[in-house]
């Protein structure tokens, strides 16, 4: 019970799957993100240390947004993964397959303090012993999953163009609908590409089918994370 996988129907009616990572790779990852706060904590006492109380002072600021913000930033802005999961090649995502949203991370992240009790991540580790998905109380709350990022990236290329950010917000649904169809659009043909595309119309503006289904390619890479 190391892995495991998770699947996903999509708005066209396929499934994937996705690469959920068990208990042990997801603790060599917590290990690196803690040895590499660590040092920054070493390093900053060691360069605040000179300032006396006030150094202090602000080394505990430090340590207090590190702790909880850390793996916030780097899971929402560098495509799902800390230092130490990229390392080990995972990623967090939403249970559907799409990017970690702020809401999402904060909340799973936040959550640890329960998964903590009484010790060692006890509660999160039987929490991921009693669910196929390995979720500890923070996934299950927020509604993500860990995965093996290669894996799961191979399944779908998207087509290179610049990145575009969607001009409206889009759901949960919306953005797992426009990612399948970026990663599926170089298997259609030309004339089915052009029919997803014109159910979009509000959303991808153009003069011509072609330019409209750049647009939507263009918001696909920005979804995954492509800036």
């Amino acid at each position: 019970m190391l892995d495991t996988n998770h699947q996903v129907e999509v708005p066209e009616g396929l499934e994937i799957n996705l690469p959920v990572a068990g208990p042990v790779p997801r603790a060599l990852a917590f290990m690196l993100d803690m040895l590499i706060r660590i040092g920054i904590y070493m390093l900053l006492s060691f360069v605040l240390g000179i300032m006396g109380h006030f150094g202090r002072g602000i080394l505990y600021v430090f340590v207090f947004l590190l702790e909880w913000f850390y793996p916030v930033l780097f899971e929402v802005l560098m495509q799902g993964a800390t230092p130490g999961k990229k390392m080990m090649g995972l990623a967090v995502v939403h249970d559907d397959g799409t990017p970690v949203s702020w809401s999402a991370s904060l909340v799973r992240n936040l959550l640890r303090t329960a998964d903590m009790f009484p010790l060692l991540y006890l509660t999160g580790l039987l929490s991921m012993m009693l669910n196929k998905q390995f979720k500890r109380l923070g996934d299950l709350a927020a509604g993500t999953l860990v995965i093996h990022k290669k894996s799961y990236s191979h399944r779908g290329k998207l087509k290179v163009c610049p990145a575009k950010q969607s001009p409206v917000a889009l759901t949960l649904d919306e953005q797992s609908a426009i990612l399948h169809f970026g990663e599926r659009s170089q298997q259609l043909s030309k004339a089915r590409n052009h029919e997803l595309v014109s159910l979009l119309d509000p959303l991808v503006d153009g003069n011509s089918d072609e330019q409209k289904t750049e647009k939507l390619l263009g918001i696909a890479n920005w979804l995954r994370g492509h800036r």
